[in-house]
């Protein structure tokens, strides 16, 4: 009888509609294998069509987030075998996510862990993270996204000077090339993407899922046509009940009440 595959991504829904998901590999400082990815994609999911949940924090443990990919998967692989696990549909459950979703990074956070972190829509920092996008040491090249999401992210010279040495960037330099948000004490990393999460959390989410979507899509679009992007989800969204309550709470001096409607 096949047992099922050991739990190397945990959950935890919190009562403040805040999902908390932790990678746990530490004998190999959380390597994403294909366990990893596909425990990821379920859980991302999962967690997009969970009412429950408004926000979500990405984390690994205290002393790394993610070392990279697990080399001894791919080591000697074929081309053929790489096309044919698709891994890129297990990256889409994250990158499609519509909850916003924040990365608490302490340690390492390299190759496809540099990559995981991109993925994710704010990225708190502790001080002793280290990014970096070290593939071509190995004679390769960042593969899922690292190339992409890298030079949208900090500008062609900074990104071109992080894959071609693959050197490491250490949290203060990152937050200064725009590679992070914020940058705070190691024990302050994952307290403070939770503070963050439940203060999306307690905002409209449909606003929140516009906005999130629209910067997305308008990023890689000329500037009017992201314009006309915004403007047709700012006007519909004058169609939902937590517009009106949070303009009639403002203007009665009340705390609003968002019910995602």
């Amino acid at each position: 009888m096949n047992s099922l595959p050991e739990p190397v991504v945990t959950l935890e829904i919190r009562e403040d509609a805040v999902a908390l998901l932790r990678i746990s590999r530490p004998d190999a400082k959380n390597a994403l294998n294909n366990a990893v990815r596909e425990q990821l994609a379920q859980h991302f999911r999962a967690l997009a069509a969970d009412v429950r949940v408004r926000a979500i924090v990405l984390t690994g443990s205290a002393q790394c987030f993610v070392a990279g990919a697990d080399i001894r998967e791919f080591a000697d692989a074929t081309p053929i075998e790489m096309y044919l696990r698709h891994t890129e549909y297990l990256w889409e459950a994250i990158s499609r996510c519509p909850k916003p979703v924040i990365a608490a990074v302490n340690g390492f956070a390299l190759g496809g862990g540099c990559e995981l972190a991109m993925h994710c829509d704010i990225i708190v920092a502790g001080e002793s993270a280290r990014f970096g996008q070290p593939e071509v040491k190995l004679g390769l090249m960042p593969g899922a996204g690292g190339t992409q999401r890298l030079v949208r992210a900090v500008g062609k010279f900074q990104a071109m000077r992080i894959a071609l040495t693959g050197c490491l960037v250490p949290a203060s330099e990152a937050l200064m090339i725009g590679m992070v948000s914020e940058v705070v004490s190691d024990d302050r990393t994952l307290p403070r993407a939770i503070e963050l999460a439940a203060q999306i959390a307690a905002l409209p989410p449909l606003a929140v899922a516009q906005i999130k979507e629209v910067m997305l899509a308008g990023a890689d679009l000329p500037l009017d046509s992201a314009l006309v992007l915004e403007r047709k989800a700012f006007q519909l969204l004058f169609d939902s009940k937590d517009q009106k309550e949070g303009a009639n709470a403002f203007l009665e001096k009340r705390k609003a009440s968002f019910v995602g409607e």
